[in-house]
């Protein structure tokens, strides 16, 4: 009649009885507790490794020599080659259209109606 628990065994004064179980119990709480600590730990050190590469790109920042003026002139680029203009397929468009006027400015305010202009006697 030996079942999982001794009922006429008492455990000694301060200590818990043994329950089943409790082994693998303290074993995932053990292995809980490693993978919080070891998540913890890699964070702690991804932070850190962030900040280094930070502090070392602002470093090479400052002590980096602004960029130099080119030693050469520069040169007028060449002009685009269109094939359909050279082959006359599409009319020669001016690079900037010209600055034609739509309508005459007028001066004072603008009314429009759709009434007939007044007859002539």
């Amino acid at each position: 009649m030996h079942q999982f628990f001794d009922m006429s065994r008492k455990p000694p004064v301060g200590e818990l009885p043994e329950v089943p179980g409790s082994d693998a119990r303290r074993e995932r709480t053990v292995q809980r507790l490693q993978i919080g600590i070891t998540g913890i730990v890699m964070m702690i050190l991804l932070v850190g490794l962030a900040s280094i590469i930070q502090n070392r790109a602002a470093e090479t920042d400052a002590t980096t020599v602004p960029a130099a003026a080119p030693t050469t002139e520069p040169t007028q680029a060449a002009p685009q080659n269109d094939p359909l203009v050279e082959a006359g397929v599409v009319p020669d468009l001016p690079a900037e259209p010209s600055a034609t006027p739509n309508a005459a400015p007028t001066s004072g305010p603008q009314t429009t109606t759709d009434a007939p202009p007044p007859a002539a006697n």
